[in-house]
C-alpha cells in the first residue's frame, strides 16, 4: 500500500444512499483473480445504459467532477461482502470514501485494500454533497494524523474515528503481513524469552 498522510483533492458527489456492493461492481464482473480492471466497471450499470451507451446523467461521466475523493450517501457498500467493491473504488482512483454511515464489511475491506472510509455526521455531509455539487471545483483536505476533513473553502472541518492500528498501517504503507515485518525484531524477542 502507499503511504497515506493527507489528502488534498476535489471531490465526486455521489448523493445516493444504500449503495450496495452490487452496485458498486456488478456481480457479473467478479470472475478475474487478480484486482486490476475492475475500476472500469466501477458502478457499471449506473455508468452505462442497458445498451452499452455512457449514461451522461451519471456523475462519473461528468468531466467537471473528478479527484481522489468519493462522497456518498449513508450506508455505503451495503449488501454482500465482496472484496471486489473495494478493489473497484481503489482500481478507479478514489483514496477515500466519504459517507455518515459504512457497512461493517465494506469498511473493512477498504481499510485492508488501502481506502480511507472518513465517517461523518450526517449534517456535515449534507454540506459537502451540496458544495461539491454546486462547485466542482471544490478543494476537500484529510488529514490523517488529526483525523479531520475540511472544506478547504469555509474552513469548516470535522473529526473522524479510525482505528489507531489501521491509522499506523495506512501512514507507514503497511498491510497487516508489512506490520508483521516491521515488528519481526519484537516478536523474535519475544519468542526467545518465552520458550
Amino acid at each position: 500500500m502507499a503511504k497515506f498522510t493527507k489528502i488534498t483533492s476535489t471531490a465526486v458527489p455521489l448523493a445516493i444512499q444504500n449503495i450496495d456492493t452490487d452496485q458498486v461492481i456488478p456481480a457479473r464482473f467478479l470472475k478475474a483473480t487478480n484486482r486490476e480492471g475492475f475500476g472500469e466497471n466501477l458502478f457499471r450499470d449506473w455508468r452505462f445504459n442497458k445498451n452499452g451507451l455512457v449514461n451522461h446523467d451519471f456523475i462519473l461521466n461528468n468531466k467537471n467532477y473528478c479527484g481522489e475523493i468519493l462522497i456518498a450517501g449513508s450506508n455505503f457498500g451495503c449488501g454482500s461482502s465482496r472484496e471486489h467493491a473495494a478493489w473497484a473504488v481503489h482500481d478507479y482512483g478514489f483514496k477515500v470514501v466519504i459517507s455518515s454511515f459504512f457497512a461493517d464489511i465494506f469498511k473493512g475491506n477498504a481499510l485492508n485494500n488501502g481506502i480511507l472510509p472518513v465517517q461523518i455526521s450526517e449534517e456535515f455531509l449534507q454540506i459537502l454533497l451540496k458544495t461539491t455539487k454546486e462547485k466542482p471545483q471544490t478543494i476537500l483536505s484529510v488529514d490523517l494524523e488529526n483525523q479531520t476533513l475540511t472544506l478547504e473553502e469555509t474552513g469548516l472541518s470535522e473529526k473522524f474515528d479510525i482505528d489507531p492500528y489501521k491509522k499506523l498501517c495506512f501512514q507507514n504503507g503497511y498491510d497487516d503481513i508489512d506490520y508483521l515485518i516491521s515488528i519481526k525484531d519484537k516478536i523474535e524477542a519475544y519468542e526467545t524469552t518465552n520458550r
